[in-house]
């Protein structure tokens, strides 16, 4: 499977966002992530690190 656990990262500590990624799209400032079953959320932040072995994606807060 080639799905990925996304979480965002606030004060040091990660939090999940979704689980079964399958997509990460910027979209008018934004990232929307989509799940396997079509679920999407919108969130304003920017990619931290992107790990492909172990299928994680970090995200951090943008700084207004």
């Amino acid at each position: 499977m080639c799905e990925a656990r996304v979480y965002m990262e606030k004060e040091g500590n990660l939090e999940e966002l979704m689980s079964n990624v399958v997509t990460i799209k910027p979209e008018k400032g934004k990232l929307v992530l989509k799940d396997l079953f079509g679920e999407q959320k919108f969130v304003d932040a920017e990619v931290k690190e992107l790990n492909l072995l172990d299928h994680k994606v970090i995200l951090k807060e943008k700084k207004s």
